[in-house]
């Protein structure tokens, strides 16, 4: 942890050029020179401070390729020939895997800079009303809570930073078990809901900022991860009855592309497409132009997952018609030509800037919370009515018609097309791998609730046990160098 210390000052810095004129930066003392103590002062300060906590979720060993991958690319959907994810796909990580490590490093310093924040901010009162004050206290505790899910999701119990990080002494901190991590994000997100605001009162700001829907959603989905069945149902409903999300799933799956603050996004990790601004996972999961020769992709849909989809009738998957390297569907392409090109692409992301794509990272969705009602629903009482207008609003959007209770009359059929809905959905957005852990976790828990796909089936069949340890990433090597408090995974 000793690398966070003073990084996000050298932020906030930096910051400083996109808020106020050249002059006023050059008047300001020596980069060396800007404390904590000497920084949080206004107005200003507060508000480049809470948009360094938002930058820090755009890196590539973020948001811009790493969480997506890492929830991908060891799932039944995704594969690859590329050497550079070889160990993700096969599940033979270890405590030296790049992706892993990439992604503790920056979910710690966003989660260091949002301490920042929460410790300095409520001090001033210049040049800020106590109302924005708050809001920006809420949105810190929003993105805290979203990378310690993220943390817990990825390895488990993790050192609970509370406090930003500003000497080596507080550097090192021992793990706390998972559901102490939880009752943080819990408490976090308690406290961002009674300081955010619906609506920022303007759809843009609203998909890039967090809000009260977006806390409503990141709970609903918490509380789906621990099994916390009728807390998530609440939450998604207060996300399915916000009017700021429309009134139901009425937008054509394939408008919903590309991802730029639409109505059914809730949240975005926000890109510029700027070569210091770009979102650079579209480069690596989808050729330029689309499905031409170059180096080999990231995530390549798997036969298992193209050949289950509903190709004719399914809006999600329809044939969209020939384009330049092949056949194109709304979530994939299929590429032609020599060399690595061959097969399947994503297609969600169909930017072709290179590296510097616009394209956002759709974070937080209506559908999701849709299927995160169902899901929850179905776990907590068997089949409804509630559950079922969910699920049926996922695949009347799609194309593929209303089912009924007749049809999903127990609770495992019903899990099952859950599961199923989730696959087809939400494709290549990150979550697959994690639902599969999530799937995992629940049938230790509760030997009568199986799934038909699950991690441990996948573990199975890349490492020929059904190894419970690969349901966690390796705690990265650096991490193990630098706390000497901190302990390993098991079997790593």
């Amino acid at each position: 942890m000793k690398r966070y210390i003073n990084q996000f000052l050298f932020v906030l810095a930096i910051l400083l050029c996109g808020t106020m004129s050249c002059k006023k930066v050059l008047e300001k003392p020596p980069l060396t020179a800007i404390t904590a103590d000497n920084y949080f002062k206004n107005g200003d300060d507060a508000e480049s401070a809470i948009t360094g906590c938002y930058d820090a979720l755009q890196d590539d060993g973020y948001y811009g390729s790493v969480f997506n991958l890492l929830g991908e690319m060891p799932s039944d959907d995704a594969t690859s020939a590329n050497a550079d994810v070889f160990s993700l796909d096969k599940i033979q990580w270890t405590a030296t895997t790049s992706q892993p490590g990439r992604l503790f490093q920056n979910a710690f310093k966003g989660i260091n800079r949002a301490n920042s924040v929460i410790k300095y901010v409520p001090a001033i009162t210049t040049g800020i009303t106590a109302e924005r004050r708050g809001q920006i206290m809420g949105e810190a505790y929003f993105l805290r809570a979203l990378h310690y899910f993220n943390l817990v999701k990825c390895f488990g119990g993790v050192s609970l930073h509370l406090v930003p990080t500003e000497t080596e002494a507080q550097s090192a901190i021992a793990r706390s078990i998972a559901s102490q991590v939880y009752a943080q994000i819990e408490s976090d997100l308690t406290a961002a809901e009674g300081l955010l605001p619906e609506s920022f009162g303007n759809i843009g700001i609203d998909r890039t900022r967090a809000t009260k829907g977006a806390v409503n959603a990141l709970q609903a989905k918490v509380y789906l991860y621990e099994r916390k069945w009728q807390l998530s149902i609440t939450a998604a409903d207060k996300v399915i009855s916000n009017a700021n999300y429309g009134t139901g799933l009425n937008t054509p799956f394939n408008a919903l592309l590309p991802f730029k603050n639409k109505q059914e996004s809730i949240f975005e990790v926000q890109y510029a497409g700027t070569d210091d601004g770009g979102f650079t996972l579209p480069d690596l999961v989808l050729p330029s132009p689309p499905a031409s020769y170059s180096f080999p992709k990231y995530n390549i849909p798997t036969d298992d997952l193209m050949n289950a989809v509903d190709k004719v009738n399914d809006e999600r998957w329809k044939n969209r018609g020939a384009v330049e390297g092949g056949i194109s569907y709304t979530s994939a392409i299929q590429g032609t030509g020599g060399g690595n090109d061959g097969g399947w692409f994503v297609y969600k992301w169909r930017n072709t800037n290179f590296f510097a794509s616009n394209d956002n990272y759709p974070l937080l969705t209506l559908d999701d919370i849709y299927l995160v009602y169902a899901e929850a629903s179905n776990e907590l009482n068997g089949p409804t009515a509630q559950g079922l207008d969910k699920l049926n609003a996922i695949r009347v959007r799609a194309g593929i018609g209303a089912t009924s209770l007749a049809v999903l009359s127990s609770k495992s059929l019903f899990r099952d097309e859950v599961d199923k809905q989730r696959r087809f959905e939400l494709a290549f957005q990150g979550d697959r791998w994690f639902d599969l852990v999530r799937y995992s976790n629940q049938t230790i828990a509760d030997a009568s609730a199986v799934h038909k796909v699950a991690a441990l089936d996948i573990i199975k069949q890349q490492r020929g046990s059904a190894n419970p340890n690969y349901l966690l990433f390796a705690l990265p090597l650096d991490e193990l160098n630098s706390n000497p408090l901190a302990k390993q995974n098991p079997g790593f």
